[in-house]
């Protein structure tokens, strides 16, 4: 991959290369979930970018507000995306994915050595982060891409609910529910722990095939993890249409310690 240096290389974060396009994870909302490294990488870096829905009234995001915990209000640059799109690339999807390029490459013109792209959860995890970097990359071949991973919703709700993700040989499986029923309804089907995200509308979707499937005892659902008014709680107890950043953890059965090695 042309441009992509590992953490040890010339353009990882903390390096010594030329232009440097570094995205950062900072975990699901809760400051303390950021990294040490992904810390010092944005208080290093020469300007930082941070991803806001197009249109939203107060212009903020999840990312921009958990990166204020470590740094300054000036340093933040914001770049809309039009994050409520659906169905494929849409003529707002890509215009806004070449501002930002530009956003990031007008920061790098301007004298910094190196641009932070502050993503939610982990910038390699269904983030915005992989097609800003490939309209960098097309627009300036000669910038070197790295990533610092970040805590994601999954691990975080997993914690909190007392949740295990996966025990021996189970399989675990993560599925973007706009991606359709068929999808989730192939996860359910299989041994291990499926994960859904971006529940959004869905949700009595979700509801109806984890039952179907005869799953919905320990199933568990949060939303806006780490954030004021976040939401966890059982799948029967869901209040009503949650957030698109939703999360629904379905662990298998499993009635013995050690059973799945």
């Amino acid at each position: 991959m042309s441009g992509v240096r590992g953490p040890g290389g010339t353009g990882g974060p903390g390096g010594t290369g030329g232009r440097r396009l570094i995205g950062v994870g900072v975990g699901p909302g809760d400051p303390e979930l950021v990294t040490v490294k992904a810390v010092r990488v944005l208080r290093e870096a020469g300007a930082i970018v941070v991803p806001v829905m197009a249109g939203a009234p107060d212009g903020s995001g999840r990312a921009e507000a958990t990166v204020l915990a470590y740094v300054a209000p000036d340093r933040i640059v914001r770049a809309p995306f039009a994050l409520d799109d659906t169905g494929g690339v849409t003529a707002r999807r890509a215009q806004a994915w070449d501002d930002a390029a530009r956003v990031v490459l007008a920061a790098l013109d301007g004298g910094a050595a190196s641009v932070a792209f502050a993503t939610i959860g982990d910038p390699n995890v269904y983030s915005t982060f992989a097609y800003l970097a490939q309209t960098v990359r097309a627009l300036d071949p000669t910038v070197e891409v790295s990533t610092v991973p970040g805590i994601t919703a999954m691990q975080d709700l997993a914690a909190r609910s007392g949740t295990v993700l996966a025990e021996g040989r189970e399989p675990l499986t993560l599925v973007p529910l706009t991606a359709g029923a068929d999808v989730l309804d192939a996860g359910l089907a299989g041994p291990g722990t499926v994960v859904a995200y971006k529940g959004w509308r869905r949700m009595e979707g979700v509801r109806a095939a984890i039952e179907r499937h005869g799953r919905t005892g320990d199933a568990v659902v949060g939303s806006g993890l780490g954030m004021p008014g976040e939401w966890i709680g059982r799948l029967g107890d869901v209040p009503g249409p949650l957030p698109y950043l939703s999360t629904v953890l379905v662990p298998p059965r499993r009635s013995g310690r050690g059973e799945k090695l």
